[in-house]
């Protein structure tokens, strides 16, 4: 029904704007909401990419959307699950943001220095530059 393609179309985006996320960079899920006006719950569900050969993988998936780049608000990494903030910490490392961890186990990242936090998308920039407000006196 029409709720559900809402749904898709609303999954849809936060896949994108995600996908948009520098490599090395991070995000909070709060950076993203204000982007697109809400956020759901999409990262929690996000499908792994299919292994079966005779199966065709979801188009978003873990392979392609990269969800690691997701911090909270206070650069920390929410674990949702047994190991799922450790492995979120590896994928950051990876592609060389640098992750502490305290003595408790939590796992952070300095957004002074990692975070990425553009005023629109830069698909939604368009032609002009980022940053570009030359076109004020078109108004």
């Amino acid at each position: 029904g029409e709720r559900s393609e809402e749904a898709a179309a609303w999954f849809e985006a936060v896949y994108s704007a995600v996908g948009e996320i520098p490599r090395g960079r991070v995000t909070s899920y709060g950076h993203i909401a204000r982007l697109l006006g809400k956020l759901g719950v999409c990262l929690k569900h996000l499908p792994l990419p299919s292994t079966d050969s005779s199966r065709r993988s979801a188009r978003w998936h873990s392979g392609n959307v990269p969800w690691q780049r997701v911090i909270n608000a206070k650069g920390g990494i929410s674990p949702r699950g047994p190991g799922s903030a450790a492995r979120q910490a590896a994928s950051l490392r990876r592609e060389g943001v640098h992750v502490e961890e305290d003595s408790m186990g939590v796992f952070s990242v300095d957004l002074g220095r990692f975070g990425w936090f553009p005023d629109v998308l830069p698909s939604e920039v368009g032609d002009d530059e980022e940053g570009s407000s030359e076109d004020e006196d078109s108004e």
